[in-house]
């Protein structure tokens, strides 16, 4: 059975709403945020190793973060890191793995997930994983894993179950991106949602067959030259085809789509880690409700911060209420808690200002 598994991390990401600690030459995903010695990435690849064999695991990232994967996991092979010349979103990532990871085992399940979550029940993730891949072997099955929300968040999709499969796993009966918050208390109230957590399970067939039928676009130019994958030949095309496939995700151009697609409906700690609020919501905190990430602080009448300031400084803060304080090399971030959704619009900004200096 082993054999047959597989693991697909995503680590092209940028993640621009956790500027300025994370940049585009170093992103998020490759960042110690809790203090532990092991980036983001690191602990993803921690997790999967445990139940996949070591050289059955691929990252699929940018060209730009080939030295600093290859600096965090020294023991994974280089040829299981592929190399994206052009970010073209989750679809066109996922069709490259599959078909290189087809070209090697045919009868491959592959567990495709992002390189940036935090997982608090590693145990519990294990099981459903190891459920997950035994399920999409027996059947034609597009999985997802649900979270089971506790609290009515605007800022994830989600997923409405519908009639039982097998345990804990439901067929699907939409899926409804970020709502508002009227919604999202109706979703968590009705206990028929979930959180899309953005890890996916399916048998390489499956997801190959889903893809001719969904996204031909992208599917067609792989098959026209189906030769080239798991050989050395395989870069070059890469580089001459992948900035010509459409930019779109894989819950959009498939997941939305499809018939087959059920749920494993899960409860294991996640977060997806993607705001300096869920770095704040799940940090220690002082007993005034402050988060101090790796610095030094002195703070008075100050509540519900999140202080992260790289080098050896010590931050002293008077009077301030549900702020984010961060600074990492040239730049000082200091914004609402509350308006932290502008920090994406911040970096366009630098960037139209100040080129590529700040980001």
């Amino acid at each position: 059975m082993m054999e047959n598994r597989y693991c697909v991390i995503m680590g092209g990401g940028v993640g621009s709403r956790f500027w300025p600690f994370s940049r585009n030459s170093r992103p998020k995903q490759f960042l110690d945020f809790f203090g532990i010695g092991r980036s983001l990435l690191q602990m993803s690849y921690d997790r999967f190793v445990k139940i996949i064999p070591k050289d059955h695991i691929f990252i699929v990232t940018n060209e730009i973060y080939v030295d600093v994967i290859k600096e965090q996991l020294p023991e994974l092979p280089e040829a299981n890191i592929l190399l994206e010349p052009a970010r073209r979103n989750t679809a066109p990532c996922i069709a490259w793995a599959a078909y290189h990871i087809r070209a090697i085992n045919p009868n491959a399940n592959i567990v495709v997930a992002p390189s940036d979550h935090l997982i608090l029940k590693e145990e519990e993730f294990a099981r459903c994983i190891n459920l997950g891949l035994e399920f999409v072997a027996k059947y034609p099955a597009l999985l997802t894993l649900g979270i089971k929300p506790n609290r009515p968040e605007t800022g994830y999709g989600y997923i409405q179950i519908g009639e039982d499969a097998e345990g804990d796993i439901k067929t699907v009966k939409t899926f409804t991106e970020k709502p508002n918050l009227e919604f999202a208390k109706m979703f968590v109230e009705s206990g028929e949602f979930f959180w899309n957590s953005g890890i996916f399970i399916w048998n390489v067939q499956t997801i190959i067959k889903a893809f001719q039928r969904f996204l031909p676009d992208i599917s067609n130019r792989f098959e026209e030259h189906n030769e080239v994958f798991n050989t050395p030949a395989e870069q070059a095309f890469i580089n001459d085809n992948f900035a010509a496939c459409p930019n779109i995700s894989i819950d959009f151009g498939i997941m939305e789509k499809a018939s087959n697609v059920f749920v494993l409906c899960a409860d294991f700690g996640w977060s997806d880690l993607g705001s300096w609020s869920a770095l704040y919501d799940h940090s220690p905190k002082n007993k005034d409700g402050n988060v101090a990430q790796g610095c030094k602080t002195l703070l008075y009448n100050t509540a519900n911060n999140v202080i992260a300031v790289k080098g050896d400084k010590l931050v002293v803060v008077e009077g301030l209420k549900d702020y984010i304080v961060a600074e990492a090399d040239n730049v000082l971030l200091i914004c609402p808690k509350s308006e932290e959704q502008k920090i994406k619009q911040f970096v366009t900004d630098a960037k139209m200002a100040y080129d590529d200096t700040y980001i």
